[in-house]
């Protein structure tokens, strides 16, 4: 049976509080992607907040592009898909098996107060589907409630972008608030592994990573919990 999947991507491209680009962490849709792309059982449909073009961190097209994600950067195909994202109101939860949250500092402007993304997780999620996300892609999770009203983490042990990898990354004074402390305040509890590391936590069908390097292994959790 087919199963579909929603990857959201944030709009932003620019910081709100600096003259400096941001936008989509690009390997953290490409390596999530490329779990499923050869899956001819699984369709992935690509979907942003306002719809049409995703614009790329230009810090994650340096040092940061490992061969995965240059194959997808240089594939037309891939880079046409990325300008001309779904809107929310173009896409049904109930076509959807899981939704997942990609990443980049982009995605604390725009992912955290969509009540349109907010309504589709959720729907995704109570008719039994994933819902999934990444780094700073995780404060899409951050004020989703369930139809019960209580919070999706208020009862979920989740990741995210630390407040260690914030400093690390030189943009403490940035961002507009510190996901790990967002996701404290909110969540059953939050967990975390070593700066820049690989690491996933899966409660339930809430799959949380802690940073870029985690994409692939979400993937793997979202590719288990679905059966494929």
């Amino acid at each position: 049976m087919m199963k579909k999947i929603l990857v959201v991507l944030t709009n932003v491209d620019k910081y709100a509080t600096k003259d400096e680009p941001t936008g989509l962490w690009l390997s953290e849709a490409t390596h999530f992607i490329e779990e499923f792309d050869h899956n001819e059982n699984v369709q992935i449909d690509l979907v942003s907040p306002n719809g049409g073009n995703v614009p790329i961190d230009p810090k994650s097209l340096g040092d940061s592009l490992d061969a995965s994600t240059k194959a997808y950067f240089e594939n037309e195909s891939f880079m046409n898909k990325l300008k001309n994202t779904l809107k929310p109101s173009e896409v049904s939860a109930s076509d959807y098996d899981a939704i997942y949250f990609t990443g980049g500092h982009g995605t604390m402007w725009d992912f955290p107060d969509n009540a349109e993304l907010q309504a589709l997780s959720r729907d995704i999620y109570e008719k039994g589907g994933v819902v999934s996300g990444v780094c700073h892609g995780v404060t899409a999770l951050l004020n989703m409630k369930l139809s019960n009203g209580l919070l999706l983490v208020n009862d979920k042990k989740v990741s995210g972008f630390t407040n260690e990898e914030e400093e690390m990354a030189q943009q403490t004074k940035y961002v507009p608030f510190l996901l790990e402390d967002a996701l404290r305040e909110r969540a059953s509890e939050y967990v975390k592994g070593s700066a820049y590391t690989s690491y996933v936590t899966t409660d339930g069908r809430v799959v949380t990573g802690q940073n870029p390097q985690s994409s692939k292994a979400v993937a793997e959790s979202v590719k288990e919990l679905l059966g494929l």
